[in-house]
Parts: structure tokens; sequence; C-alpha cells
């Protein structure tokens, strides 16, 4: 049962004659986001940066005065319209200003909705990952079971994979659901892709770890704003901790800041992460592609959330880039906005 949040109500009232104008609006609906929410407002006020909460209780509200011009945001973070229909006008409409607007009506979207879709298939990701020469494990895609119930596929075919082999839907996503991990035949091929119909699925081999020391050399590495924040992570566990300057160079893992750095340039999102593990020959194998929603929870609230250090350092880089729009917008002279 999900606990109710009381959300900070900021909605102006139909008198303001001007236009608000805020530097960051923050667009969320998942109770566990609070934590992230109160401190990205923390960092922001200590930066000179003004916020603005949309949340299911205000969002109409606050798409109706968005569109009659007396409210406007110069930064958008969309952390529900992936899941809440009521949060779609406003991502469409950031989006469109963010495309077709000039510098000073620029709504700038952390992650514009048509992007966060095209990394979050798995499918699509992968060819784009072997086209820019990023390596992923050895991949079968075959298409929905809805289009092709029995796909042509055979058990030689999936030899190559090995076994275990893991099924994914190639759009489904989040928490591991629809992923099979211990696939052994052509038959869990054909069960699995009778959860998700009208799905492509993704058979994939199953990348093995080395470890350094008691860890896994398994990672879940954030990008933020230009910003690369590596963290071990192990993928039983969910358990997180920071790659330090010393791991980096006793492990020799500096490729995977050029890795997904190569993800950004193919994804091109503003904030997202992506899972790399590290093979006994020091491959650098992408095993999960691109996460388009990170779950933000603090592993001081919770044990397999993210590094408080890590949290700030992707805040931070938030800011950073929040100045910079804020930067761009040039002074008005129209009276249409006001600072």
């Amino acid at each position: 049962m999900s606990t109710h949040i009381n959300f900070n109500v900021n909605i102006l009232t139909m008198r303001e004659p001007l236009c608000k104008k805020f530097d960051l609006a923050i667009a969320w609906n998942w109770e566990y986001d609070k934590d992230f929410i109160d401190r990205i407002e923390e960092i922001a006020y200590r930066n000179g940066i003004s916020t603005y909460r949309i949340h299911p209780d205000n969002v109409r509200d606050v798409y109706r005065l968005v569109q009659e011009n007396k409210l406007f945001f110069r930064v958008i973070l969309d952390r529900a319209s992936d899941v809440d229909e009521e949060f779609e006008p406003i991502a469409r409409f950031s989006m469109q200003s963010e495309l077709h607007s000039d510098l000073h009506q620029r709504i700038a979207v952390i992650n514009p909705q048509d992007m966060m879709y095209r990394a979050a298939d798995k499918a699509t990701m992968h060819l784009e990952f072997l086209t820019n020469d990023i390596e992923v494990p050895y991949t079968i895609i075959i298409s929905p079971f809805r289009h092709e119930p029995a796909p042509k596929l055979t058990d030689d075919q999936l030899a190559v994979i090995g076994k275990p082999f893991i099924i994914k839907p190639a759009n489904t996503t989040g928490g591991g659901i629809g992923v099979v991990l211990d696939a052994q035949s052509l038959n869990d091929v054909l069960e699995a892709r009778k959860h998700y119909e009208d799905d492509k699925y993704l058979l994939q081999e199953l990348i093995k770890p080395v470890k350094y020391g008691e860890r896994k050399a398994w990672f879940r590495v954030f990008y933020a704003f230009g910003k690369v924040i590596p963290c071990w992570w192990d993928d039983e566990t969910y358990i997180y901790e920071p790659v330090t300057s010393d791991d980096e160079r006793i492990y020799d893992l500096y490729e995977l800041r050029t890795i997904t750095k190569k993800i950004y340039r193919v994804c091109r999102l503003h904030f997202f992460s992506t899972e790399i593990a590290t093979t006994e020959n020091h491959r650098f194998v992408v095993v999960d592609y691109v996460n388009e929603m990170c779950d933000m929870r603090f592993k001081s609230a919770t044990p397999d959330g993210v590094p408080n250090e890590s949290v700030d350092k992707i805040i931070q880089a938030m800011i950073e880039f929040v100045k910079k729009e804020k930067d761009r917008m040039l002074p008005v002279s129209s009276g249409r906005y006001w600072t």
C-alpha cells in the first residue's frame, strides 16, 4: 500500500499579472522520491536556484498556468510522465518548447519523453551500441509473440549463446520485470514471450564477472550532465558502493568512464545509468544498456539505495546544468517574463 504524501502546493492565483518564472521544476509522483527531491531543493537553495514541485495534486493547474503564460520553468526534471498519464500534457508541452521555441521560451527537459522511450528500447540500444563499438553480450533479438508466435529459432542457434542464458523484454523495464536469468531451452523462450505479447525479446549470453577481492566486477555507472559517477553494484544483492579513485587506479577501471560517455553519445539523455561488468580477460561488457529513470533512494534510508555521496554528486551536476541554462536566458524586455 502506498504512503500518502502531503505535497507542497505552490499554485499561483489567477490575479498574478506577470509570468512567474522558476529555474527548476520537478515533476514527481513516487513517494520514495521525496528524500531525493528534498535534497535537490536543499542544494538548489544554496546555489541560488529557485525550484517548483509538480505533483499529482497540482499538475493540472500547473499545465493550465503554463499554457496561459502565467508560469514558466527554465528546466523541468520529469520523473513522472513515464508512468502517470496526468503528467503527459506538461511533458509534451515542455518537449515541444525545447524543440521549437526561441531561447527565451525554451524549457530544457530532463529527460525528453521521446528520447527516454528510445533509450528504454533494449533492442534499439543493442543495435546502436554495436554500431558505435560498445561491447555487449552476444544477443539474439526476436519479434513479439503477437506478431510471430513461433519464431524461426533453433536449438543450434541458442547453443551459440550458451546455457544458462538470459531472456529479457525489450521495452518492459524496471526492477527486472519479465527477465528470466536462468533460461535453458527454446521452450523457456516460447513461454517467456507470452508474458508481454507485444514486446520484442532479447536472448543474451550470461556474462560472468571477475572478482576483485570480495567484490564482483559489476558496476552501475551514472551519467549526470557530463559527469560520470561509477559505483560497485551487486546484481544479486543490489548493494552499491562508490568506486573510489584508488579503485579506478588499482583495478584499471577508467574504461567505465569512456564507455559511459559513448553511451551518452548514443542515447543523448542528460541523466541515466548503465550496468557494466568486467570479465576475467578484462573485457568491459555493457550488460544492461540504459536505465532512463534511475531509482534515487538513499543508501542511508534503504540498504540497496544509492550511496549518499553519489546522489549528492548527481544533484550538484544537475544544479550546474540548471545554472548554465539560466545563464543562457537573456533579459526579456517584452515584460512577458520576470526574474
